[in-house]
């Protein structure tokens, strides 16, 4: 169980290689939750944002709006995939070293029980599992604030040097 957390204000975009090259993921990471370091886009089109991070591991919410609605009346399984999918990324993105940088080989989400627009919002705790110099691979969950578990899922992702 958990309480609701605010709707953080924060600028998005894209950052400037030059601003990230000399940092870890985790501090990347940090000036993001900081707003030192513009969020991405999506996470205001999603309305998903980071609230926790660590080495291995972060806590992102979700607040699903009738905006994300499948023809069903339910929300669509892409807006869990893709918290999921940041979570699960931004994981393995706190373990990155200076001047390294990740691509998603994979991903897989098991939805367990639907998401209404009334369910309120969700967090999605994404840990890694295992971390080579090539290959990380992480899970996570997706559970409404009483704690009821909404989606799992697992990614694998490619690790190397930023511009190669």
């Amino acid at each position: 169980m958990f309480d609701r957390a605010p709707i953080p204000e924060y600028v998005t975009g894209t950052a400037d290689p030059s601003q990230v090259i000399g940092l870890t993921g985790l501090e990347q990471m940090q000036a993001i939750l900081d707003g030192t370091l513009p969020a991405p886009s999506m996470a205001r089109t999603m309305t998903q944002w980071i609230t926790r991070i660590a080495e291995g591991e972060v806590e992102f919410r979700g607040e699903p709006s009738a905006g994300v609605l499948n023809p069903l009346g339910i929300v669509h399984g892409g807006w869990a995939m893709t918290l999921l999918d940041s979570a699960l990324g931004c994981a393995v993105h706190t373990t990155l070293a200076k001047g390294e940088m990740f691509v998603s080989l994979d991903t897989d989400v098991k939805f367990i029980r639907a998401i209404r627009a009334d369910t309120g919002q969700v967090r999605c705790i994404g840990r890694v599992q295992t971390r080579g110099r090539r290959i990380a691979t992480a899970e996570g969950v997706v559970e409404d604030m009483n704690g009821k578990i909404l989606a799992t899922g697992t990614s694998s992702c490619f690790i190397q040097p930023m511009g190669g």
